[in-house]
C-alpha cells in the first residue's frame, strides 16, 4: 500500500503545485499542497474525501482530535473544522493532500444500489475489522487507478464515474462507512441548513440568534431549530458552544495560551461560564485537560 501511496503522490508532484490549491485537470479532484503550519481544509458545501499524501495532518472536531499519517484519508461531515494542523512536513518541506468531492446524489445511488443485508451492516456498524481495513486501502488503490485512466490518451469520462463508483463503495465499506453514509443521509435531507452550520463555522466567535439564521433561511424559528437539530445532531446555539469550545482546546494545546485570553478569543465574556462549559463538555477544567492531552499526545 505504501508504494501505491508513492506511485499516487509522485503523479500529484509531476503538476505545477501552487501554495493552497491545484487543480489537477480531473473533474472534481483538487489538490493541496501548503508550506505553513495552519492550513485551510477544503471550502465546499459537497461531501469530500481528503488524502494525505506526504506529512501528518491533525483536525480539531468537536468529536476528539484526529491524526492522519500518509495513506489514510478523513471523510468531510458536519463538524468537519475549517482548517488543520500540519504536525510534520514532508522532505521537501510541504505537506500535501488531495481532495475528492462527491455529490450526494451519486454517493446515494450507490447506497441503493448495495445489498440490503450490506447496507444493515454498515449502518448498525457489524462490519468485521478486518474488512474495513481492505476496504480502506482499496479506496487510495482506486483513486490512484482514476489518475492512470484519466492520464490515457483518451480520458473517458465514463471511466471516472465507473472509478469513482469503486470508491464510493470502498468508502462505505471502510472504517467510516457508518459515519459517512449517516452524514450522506443527513446532508441529504438538510437543504439550507447545512449552509447555516457553515456560516456558524465562521461566526462562531460572534454573538447571534436563531431568530435571525431562520429568517436568512426564511424558515419559522420553529421549523429551523427543528431542521437544524435533525440535521447536525444538536441546536444552533449549541453547535456555536461546541466549536468555541473545541478552538478553546486548540488554542491552549497548540498556541500555549492561556485560559483567560483562550475565553476571550473564542467568544466567551465570562471566564467563569468558559471553565464550566469547558468542564461539561470534555471532563476536566481547561488546564487539567491540556496537561492530560499532552502527556497522552507524548506516548
Amino acid at each position: 500500500m505504501r508504494e501505491i501511496n508513492q506511485k499516487l503522490r509522485s503523479k500529484i508532484r509531476a503538476l505545477p503545485l501552487k501554495e493552497g490549491k491545484t487543480e489537477t485537470g480531473i473533474p472534481f479532484v483538487t489538490a493541496y499542497r501548503f508550506s505553513s503550519e495552519k492550513i485551510q481544509m477544503p471550502q465546499t458545501q459537497a461531501p469530500y474525501l481528503y488524502f494525505v499524501l506526504d506529512g501528518t495532518l491533525r483536525l480539531y472536531t468537536p468529536s476528539g482530535i484526529m491524526d492522519y499519517r500518509e495513506g489514510q484519508y478523513s471523510i468531510s461531515k458536519i463538524d468537519t473544522p475549517l482548517s488543520g494542523t500540519v504536525l510534520t512536513f514532508s522532505k521537501n518541506h510541504d505537506f500535501l493532500a488531495l481532495c475528492i468531492e462527491l455529490t450526494v446524489n451519486d454517493v446515494i445511488t450507490e447506497v441503493l444500489n448495495l445489498d440490503h443485508d450490506l447496507t444493515d451492516i454498515i449502518t448498525k456498524k457489524r462490519q468485521k475489522s478486518q474488512m474495513m481495513s481492505v476496504a480502506d486501502q482499496e479506496v487510495i488503490v482506486s483513486v490512484y487507478r482514476l489518475f492512470c485512466a484519466m492520464n490515457q490518451t483518451i480520458p473517458s469520462e465514463f471511466i471516472r464515474k465507473n472509478i469513482m463508483r469503486e470508491v464510493i463503495y470502498y468508502v462505505l465499506c471502510g472504517s467510516c462507512g457508518s459515519q459517512f453514509l449517516q452524514s450522506i443521509v443527513t446532508i441529504g435531507h438538510a437543504d439550507k441548513i447545512y449552509e447555516a452550520n457553515s456560516w456558524i463555522k465562521e461566526n462562531f466567535r460572534n454573538s447571534f440568534t436563531v431568530e435571525n439564521l431562520a429568517e436568512q433561511k426564511n424558515m419559522s424559528v420553529s421549523l429551523f431549530h427543528q431542521k437544524f437539530k435533525s440535521a447536525v445532531g444538536m441546536g444552533p446555539l449549541q453547535c456555536q458552544k461546541r466549536l468555541r469550545l473545541t478552538e478553546a482546546r486548540r488554542l491552549m494545546l497548540d498556541e500555549k495560551k492561556n485560559v483567560t485570553e483562550t475565553a476571550l478569543e473564542v467568544g466567551y465574556e465570562s471566564l467563569s461560564q468558559f471553565i464550566r462549559d469547558y468542564r461539561k463538555m470534555f471532563g476536566s477544567a481547561p488546564k487539567e485537560d491540556i496537561v492530560k492531552l499532552q502527556n497522552q499526545l507524548k506516548k
